[in-house]
């Protein structure tokens, strides 16, 4: 069975290193290419977009794919669309492992707001230390709040820089613990988070360190995904690997 991985996070590199583990299939693990040093990747990698919903189609017609996995982040809404269009376009088989989102409880000061350019109003006018704890090629919009001092952790080096007089860059990894984050929150003072609702273990350290120290969290809601069959663990692929294997053999395939 040949299988492609729309990867990227850490779910996906933990899929395809069962699948590694099994030997049972032939597996490709795609990446956007956005990350100048990626990680290590346990099955062979293809880096770089595919053009759009059609280029995807094409390349599963020429690679003779039988499954593909979308394995993005909840955020990658656009590759989303794209690899559910691709599917449909070439009636091969489609899920995706998406993380479930992230639950408010109690002592979380969430303000929930649409997208980038709302979490820059949420600000508001007077100046706030902020952890924007978003992707490097999302935060340019808070160029229009000059008046705060943003601090920008990312795995690559932001270039250019926000275009703003205070700000401060740390490059780094994760996933990070929360006694990790909560003590960069105080060493850099922060008053205010603005975060995206990505789910899952890893970058939850942030959340959970607001919701110790009592700090609001501009929280950015999830994008309409495509309506495809979803699953939230890389238990639950494997699970459905298997039952569409049986469904397979029983049908003579």
């Amino acid at each position: 069975m040949k299988i492609l991985i729309l990867g990227g996070t850490a779910e996906a590199r933990a899929l395809a290193g069962r699948f590694a583990e099994t030997g049972k299939f032939d597996v490709t693990l795609s990446l956007a290419g956005r990350t100048a040093k990626p990680l290590p990747q346990p099955v062979p990698v293809r880096s770089g977009g595919f053009g759009g919903a059609e280029g995807l189609a094409h390349y599963l017609r020429d690679e003779k794919i039988d499954v593909l996995i979308d394995a993005t982040h909840p955020y990658a809404d656009a590759i989303s669309a794209n690899a559910a269009r691709a599917a449909a376009l070439t009636d091969v088989p489609l899920l995706a492992l998406w993380r479930p989102v992230w639950e408010k409880v109690e002592g979380d000061q969430w303000i929930e707001v649409e997208g980038v350019s709302d979490a820059v109003a949420a600000l508001g006018q007077a100046p706030h230390r902020v952890f924007l704890a978003l992707g490097r090629n999302e935060i340019t919009p808070f160029a229009a709040a000059p008046q705060h001092t943003y601090l920008v952790r990312s795995v690559d080096p932001v270039d250019p820089p926000l275009a703003v007089p205070h700000a401060i860059y740390l490059t780094a990894r994760g996933p990070f613990s929360e006694a990790e984050d909560r003590a960069l929150l105080e060493r850099h003072r922060i008053d205010t988070i603005v975060a995206k609702n990505s789910g899952g273990d890893a970058a939850y350290g942030k959340i959970a360190a607001a919701r110790t120290l009592h700090l609001p969290v501009i929280m950015l809601k999830r994008p309409a995904l495509p309506d495809v069959e979803s699953v939230e663990t890389v238990d639950d692929v494997l699970a459905w690997l298997d039952h569409a294997g049986t469904s397979a053999a029983s049908r003579g395939v």
